[in-house]
């Protein structure tokens, strides 16, 4: 398949407008350590949405303790039926004890089980930085990189939403 990369752009424009159109809810759920953070990838991603013309109020917030309780929330929300995507948002540091690295893989692997068994797409916006370190210089890096992150995950979020609504009218058939 031969397409110039302004018509994959316009046919992935098209498509994010077609599910913003039918977007019922999303769920976000987000970590609560370091939340003045982690919020602000929540915070730019509903207002990505709102760019695209999803209502803020199609997006129902959840927050629980830790990363570590993210992917057990997102199967019963997945399970619910209520939401066309489970997004999740979270800052895993390293503590200097490797905590991290299994914190960080068990979410992801959590988040990719529930997707697969659930077939509610799951995206993730849990970040795990080897080098966070709570002084003025990093948490500022990270506050504006958790900004992108967020507008990045409500993208994907409303491409994948699209992609599946258009998978289920051909299964439809």
């Amino acid at each position: 398949m031969n397409q110039s990369t302004a018509s994959l752009a316009s046919s992935s424009a098209v498509a994010v407008a077609a599910a913003a159109a039918g977007v019922r809810r999303v769920a976000a759920i987000s970590a609560s350590w370091h939340t003045d953070i982690v919020h602000q990838a929540r915070d730019a991603f509903v207002a990505e949405l709102g760019r695209s013309g999803v209502a803020a109020d199609a997006v129902e917030h959840f927050d629980v303790p830790g990363a570590f309780e993210i992917p057990l929330l997102a199967r019963r929300l997945a399970e619910s039926g209520r939401y066309d995507a489970i997004v999740a948002f979270g800052l895993v540091v390293d503590g200097g004890v490797y905590r991290h690295d299994f914190v960080a893989t068990a979410v992801i692997d959590g988040l990719m089980r529930v997707q697969l068994d659930s077939s509610v797409p799951v995206l993730s916006a849990v970040l795990t930085p080897h080098q966070f370190h709570e002084h003025a210089t990093h948490r500022e890096w990270f506050t504006a990189h958790f900004v992108i992150k967020g507008q990045e995950a409500a993208r994907a979020a409303l491409q994948t939403i699209a992609l599946h609504q258009r998978v289920s009218t051909l299964t439809a058939r």
